[in-house]
Order: C-alpha cells, then sequence, then structure tokens
C-alpha cells in the first residue's frame, strides 16, 4: 500500500517498526521515532507510535502521540485517514465502535493489517468485547479477510489462534507450522504454538519448545512475561515445582516479570491460584505483592479480565473493602449500560469469596450459571481455566464426584492431566 511519505528511510523504519510489533520483538518504538525523525510529517509512523506505547501500557504517551499525528496530518489518501480514525477510537478505548470502523475500512482496503491487529487475538478488541459468541466472531473475520493474505505469517499465526480456540485444532495445528517456517523469530506465533500444544494436552512437548524458543528472547519483550506463564504452568503441569517457582519469580511476579500491565497482573495471580488448586501452599507475601500491583495498576473498573484478576487478589488476601468498591463500581456500570461482560465478574468474585471460605456450595452455586458464558470475561480457554478448575476443586471439596466425573467426560477434548487436587477416585 502507498504511503504518505517521500522518504525512503521513514518507509524502511516504518515498515520495521510495524514487523516488530506484529512479532512482538523490542525496538518497535525506536523505529517509528526513527520513520519520524526522517519525516516528521508521516502520519502513519505517529500512529504507529501511539500503538507500540500503547501495547506497553503507556496509555498517556500514546494520546499524546495520536495527538501529533492528528497535528501532522494534511492531505491524507481515503486508506491513512480511515487509519487516523480507527487508531482514535482505539486509543480512546472506544472498542465496539472501533471494531465497527476497522469492518468498513477492511471492507475498502483489506491488507491494511495494522487496522486488523487491534481486533485480533484473545487480547483484543473483539476479545474483550464481552459480548457472547465472540469466540466465533474472531474466526468470521479472518475467514473473511484470509484470501487477501495468502500464506502471510502474520496473519497465518492470527487464524491459527482464532481456529484452536474454537477447538478446529488440526487447522490451527498446520496453520501455526507454516507461519513459524516462514518467520521463526515471531513471538505471537510462539505464544500460539503453545496454545496449539495445551489444548492437544501436550504440555511437556509445549515445555520443551518453549525453553527452546526463548533462549535469546529478551526479558524486556512483549510476550516475555506471558511465555514465562506457559513455561511455569507446563513445569508445574509436569510436578517440577521449584522449576515452576523460579519461572514466576523471575519473570512472572511483579517486580520480577517486565511486561504490559495486564499480564502481569492476571499471569501473577492465575499462576498463585492454580498452583494452590494443584495442591501447593500458600505463600501470603506473593499475593500481598500481587494484590499492591493489581491496585496500583487497575484502580477502577472497567476491563472485564483485569477485575476478574484484582478480584480474586482481594479474596486471597481478604481485602473485603477493595472487593467492595470494586463490585460497586460495576454495578454502577450496570446501571448505565457499560457493563458488556454482564454477570460474570460478579459472579466470579463470589466464588473467589466463596472458595476462600472454604464454602464449596456457594463456589458451585456462583460458577455453575455463567460457566458456559466465560468466554465474556476475555482472555484465552487455557487462561479461563483457571474458572473451570475452581470449579472442579470446589466439587471435589464436596464430595460430589458425579459432577466431578460428568464434568470431565463433558469438557473439551484435548487438554490432559488437569492440576487439580483431589480430583482421582
Amino acid at each position: 500500500m502507498p504511503l504518505a511519505t517521500s522518504s525512503a528511510a521513514a518507509r524502511d523504519a516504518y515498515v520495521e517498526g510495524v514487523d516488530l510489533i506484529f512479532s512482538a520483538n523490542v525496538g518497535a518504538t525506536e523505529a517509528f521515532d526513527r520513520a519520524i525523525a526522517a519525516d516528521p510529517h508521516f502520519v502513519l509512523a505517529h500512529v504507529g507510535r501511539a500503538r507500540s506505547l500503547q501495547l506497553r501500557g503507556e496509555a498517556a504517551p500514546a494520546r499524546e502521540a495520536m495527538a501529533t499525528a492528528h497535528q501532522a496530518a494534511n492531505g491524507l489518501s481515503e486508506r491513512e485517514s480511515g487509519h487516523l480514525a480507527f487508531y482514535d477510537l482505539v486509543v480512546k478505548g472506544q472498542g465496539d465502535a472501533a471494531v465497527a470502523a476497522a469492518r468498513k475500512h477492511l471492507g475498502r482496503f483489506p491488507r491494511d493489517a495494522m487496522v486488523l491487529a487491534p481486533c485480533t487475538s484473545v487480547f483484543g478488541l473483539i476479545g474483550f468485547s464481552g459480548r457472547a459468541g465472540r469466540e466465533r466472531e474472531q474466526v468470521e473475520i479472518l475467514d473473511w479477510l484470509a484470501p487477501h493474505y495468502g500464506e502471510d505469517w502474520w496473519f497465518g499465526c492470527q487464524h491459527a489462534f482464532a481456529l484452536d480456540e474454537v477447538g478446529e485444532r488440526d487447522a490451527a495445528r498446520a496453520k501455526i507450522e507454516r507461519a513459524m517456517q516462514r518467520q521463526p523469530r515471531n513471538a505471537h506465533g510462539a505464544h500460539i504454538r503453545a496454545h496449539v500444544y495445551y489444548e492437544d494436552g501436550e504440555q511437556a512437548a509445549s515445555g520443551r519448545y518453549l525453553q527452546e524458543w526463548m533462549r535469546g528472547y529478551p526479558s524486556e519483550a512483549q510476550l516475555h512475561c506471558h511465555l514465562s506463564w506457559h513455561a511455569a504452568l507446563c513445569a508445574l503441569e509436569a510436578g517440577r515445582i521449584d522449576e515452576a517457582w523460579r519461572i514466576y519469580a523471575a519473570a512472572i511476579a511483579p517486580g520480577g516479570a517486565w511486561g504490559p500491565p495486564i499480564n502481569v497482573l492476571t499471569d501473577a495471580a492465575a499462576f498463585l491460584w492454580r498452583a494452590e488448586l494443584a495442591g501447593h501452599a500458600r505463600v501470603p507475601a506473593r499475593w500481598q505483592a500481587v494484590h499492591a500491583y493489581a491496585h496500583q495498576k487497575f484502580p477502577r473498573a472497567g476491563v472485564a479480565f483485569a477485575d476478574v484478576h484484582v478480584l480474586l487478589a482481594d479474596a486471597a488476601v481478604g481485602d473485603e473493602a477493595g472487593r467492595q468498591a470494586r463490585l460497586a463500581e460495576l454495578e454502577q456500570m450496570r446501571a448505565e449500560g457499560r457493563l458488556p461482560s454482564g454477570p460474570l465478574v460478579p459472579a466470579l468474585a463470589a466464588a473467589f469469596l466463596a472458595f476462600e471460605r472454604k464454602d464449596w456450595a456457594g463456589t458451585i452455586a456462583a460458577i455453575e450459571p455463567v460457566l458456559a458464558e466465560h468466554e465474556r470475561i476475555g482472555g484465552s480457554r487455557a487462561q479461563r481455566d483457571l474458572v473451570e478448575f475452581t470449579l472442579l476443586s470446589a466439587y471435589a471439596h464436596a464430595g460430589r464426584r458425579g459432577e466431578v466425573a460428568r464434568y470431565l467426560a463433558a469438557r473439551r477434548t484435548g487438554p490432559g492431566t488437569l492440576p487439580v487436587a483431589g480430583l482421582g477416585p
């Protein structure tokens, strides 16, 4: 696609920045800075810089970069004007409007991958939409655009992830393997490959793959924290708990990890909870650190997947005041029609508190009515196994072996042994 710059240096630096975003490697912001230095009026370079900052969790600098993009905008093509307008909505947090704008824009310019990208992945605009059926919606938009991308490595990765999340594992495996052959140092691809392993119950293979792939992947890179979470889960399931805690301390826990704040929060809280569900003892200081980080980085409600994990940390440390304050915010949002995930987050908050109190019946009563719709909180199926494992643990503690057996018989095929203590006969 044409770019509104006459500078070859600006063009090349912009393309480099896009590729670094798409592969979750370090240096994207710096690449866009070089593009801007070569051509200060190159609007898409300012937009790319805003996106790279947003992906790092730097919301205010991202908004400043978008303001600079508007100042530089003059005589843009239809494609670049639509691109700029789309990112205005993204940076302002207007997710539903951004998805609608993306669909319209991609109908005219289907290969504008920087517009498609925020709509993809389980943490994207569709993934965090709160809509029931959002997993299938993601597949549909990628199926629609697939003829325009051929064997593009980035598109193949995202298509594979969407397919894997709806259980089309054979198609997902084939796509991710081809994509990684074309661009092997693609961290998004390595992440999706780990999910394919997870859904196929190949945790040992996943652990070996991640150990090899992550050699040389910088700790400050976007996905280092989350790939480490996958590696720690592999070690946990294999019974190598000392290794799992080493990974947690070095690359997942607040203070040890660098990552977008939503990854640090959700990965740290989820790993601690899943380790305890697997039968390992609680270390209160670990939860205190996660709780402090949660309230520092997410002081207000609004992102369902983050809210679930903040409330999980509140339950674990006994912060009833923090819990009630967030639930009150959520209720206000519901009353104003601004809670797309519906009853999911309050129900899970009730479940976590009941579980902490060893109220197994209360845990079960809170989760069962919303279990079929838990995709609405966002995140991957592997991440949302935290909800299912909590329910299974409550069944086991309550002695309800029939429910355990029925649930396991109906559970999606693929994932292997479940690291939940007490599920045996």
